[in-house]
């Protein structure tokens, strides 16, 4: 086996360990993760797929390719704790397959695989790789897309790798309207073959150029085409409701004019500066680097480098803005660091500032879980609201353990090699949040404590009610439950609540979130105060607690 054959077979042991480990020992948390998986369970249950929903109402938020990828995994393992994380995982491994491969075929096999160490050890791709969210699917398709792009336009032409870029950036849109921005690649590359620059071309002239839009539109239509066959046809003013909302407020107008999530322009810089550590590290010796090969003109870099500046313009220019919008870009921009790598790891500046930044990071772990064994600091305390002790000493034994382990890959590597220590101290890291803090952390992250709890409360005949509730609840409930809408204003969704109560009132119960979904009326002293959840405190109502209301006009 050769050295490099080996390194590879190395390097996706590594990836399985870190992305793998803990699949199967968590619930979904909150705030998207519940929300998709009770989506794919209603779809398995109802075997209505076409429409995501949520309750009673319909979910407009995302296109369902995510969802109908949860729901698929659940129909063929039946266990939602392992389906829900399913394609996370397997997006993040063919998002580094992509890197590795086209890494090789840019430069070389090795150059392939310290892409994908780059992209492996960036806290933000592996943070959001073992949640279940949509933009690890998104990130997979964008890259997939500029996989077949790249391929296509460096020594091209290549129509086969045209077909699948165009077709994987539809599969993106149909994900999360987002996905389009891989095309964005064809601007770089359309300057550079217009300047001359060698071994670049984008064929526009060539008819099979069509063959991409077409595949393009072909992705997108998967979704489209039976939605809104189904929605305009057949459908009530709730479906064309549901067109309206997700072809173009969740789209056009959401990038037009946020509504949340409101964010300076600068935003993005100070998350990659941040999140997408210890990568960047490298970036005061890379940007000469950059510089002296577009002076080459080098059409690899202007490419790469130029879809990566065009991705942050494109995130930038609206108000609404979250950390991980951005994350698309980074295999690309690790794609182009990865050539610089083996001569920048053997600057003596460069393993310092490695080592430095294990050393950081490894006393902040044991500080913190030293901190939290010996003392009752504030972080501790509001981070565990809601948690009994033992979760917490757990926690701070994984912080102690996380922390001495940086600490000895120091002194086991040195100085020399701080990029071992550095890959050992996050593999250690990552290993021991999955294997210990994530389980630790579930009952209260994912309301299953709640819910068990509630199960107990009202006894196994008892019906449930949810008011002002959230996915989490729903989800982890122990029987069927009844909502009265999501979106509704908790007055209504009490006013219902109460209606439905009355009907069984020794039998149904509700589940009521305090605040605004708990009326004044409602006599506390009869209600079941169930405790803390997801920063939430929630009160348990029979028909007794609910009493005093009915003294006054239930609204309509």
């Amino acid at each position: 086996m050769t050295l490099t054959r080996r390194d590879l077979w190395l390097f996706w042991l590594f990836a399985l360990l870190i992305l793998a480990t803990g699949l199967g020992l968590r619930d979904p948390w909150p705030a998207d993760e519940p929300r998709f998986a009770l989506v794919a369970k209603h779809m398995v249950e109802s075997g209505h797929w076409l429409f995501p929903q949520r309750g009673i109402e319909l979910y407009s938020d995302k296109p369902p390719l995510f969802m109908w990828m949860q729901a698929s995994l659940l129909w063929l393992t039946g266990n939602l704790r392992i389906a829900f994380l399913l394609p996370s995982l397997l997006a993040a491994l063919g998002t580094l397959w992509c890197v590795v491969d086209l890494g090789k075929r840019l430069w070389t096999p090795r150059v392939g695989i310290y892409a994908g160490w780059a992209v492996l050890l960036t806290i933000q791709f592996t943070f959001q790789a073992k949640k279940a969210q949509i933009d690890p699917m998104v990130v997979f398709w964008i890259t997939l897309s500029c996989y077949g792009l790249l391929r296509h336009v460096w020594k091209g032409p290549d129509w086969r790798m045209w077909a699948l870029g165009c077709a994987a950036a539809g599969l993106g849109t149909i994900t999360k309207g987002v996905g389009v921005i891989a095309l964005l690649m064809l601007i770089p590359a359309g300057m550079a073959s217009l300047r001359g620059w060698p071994d670049v071309r984008v064929h526009a002239r060539n008819p099979r150029f069509w063959l991409g839009p077409l595949a393009f539109l072909a992705a997108c239509g998967v979704w489209l085409i039976p939605m809104l066959i189904a929605a305009l046809g057949n459908g009530g003013d709730a479906y064309r409701a549901y067109v309206d909302d997700i072809l173009l407020r969740q789209t056009v107008t959401r990038y037009a004019n946020s509504w949340h999530h409101g964010q300076p322009w600068w935003y993005f810089i100070e998350v990659a500066l941040t999140t997408w550590l210890p990568t960047l590290l490298v970036l005061p010796w890379a940007i000469p680097a950059w510089k002296h090969r577009l002076e080459r003109r080098d059409a690899r870099y202007a490419v790469l480098l130029g879809w990566v500046v065009l991705v942050f313009v494109f995130f930038s220019i609206p108000s609404g803005k979250r950390d991980m919008y951005i994350l698309p870009a980074l295999p690309m921009l690790a794609l182009a660091l990865a050539p610089l790598l083996p001569g920048l790891l053997r600057k003596p500046n460069a393993q310092r500032l490695l080592l430095g930044f294990v050393l950081v990071f490894s006393l902040v772990a044991l500080a913190a879980g030293i901190a939290m064994l010996t003392g009752d600091p504030k972080f501790a305390r509001s981070f565990m609201e809601g948690r009994d002790a033992q979760v917490a000493q757990g926690l701070a034994w994984m912080f102690v353990a996380s922390g001495g382990f940086g600490l000895g890959a120091c002194l086991w590597f040195g100085r020399q090699r701080a990029h071992y220590a550095l890959i050992a101290m996050l593999t250690a890291l990552w290993v021991l949040y999955s294997l210990i803090g994530a389980p630790l952390l579930n009952d209260g992250s994912s309301s299953r404590g709640l819910m068990r709890n509630v199960g107990q409360a009202i006894g196994p005949d008892a019906q449930l009610g949810l008011v002002g509730w959230r996915e989490q609840q729903m989800l982890m409930a122990d029987r069927p439950t009844t909502d009265f809408g999501f979106k509704r204003e908790s007055a209504q969704q009490f006013a219902d609540g109460m209606r439905w109560q009355l009907q069984q009132p020794a039998t149904r119960w509700l589940l009521v979130e305090e605040g605004d979904g708990l009326p004044a009326c409602v006599g506390k002293s009869l209600a079941r105060d169930m405790g803390m959840a997801n920063g939430r405190r929630w009160w348990l109502l029979d028909a007794g607690a609910t009493n005093p209301c009915l003294r006054r006009s239930l609204p309509h």
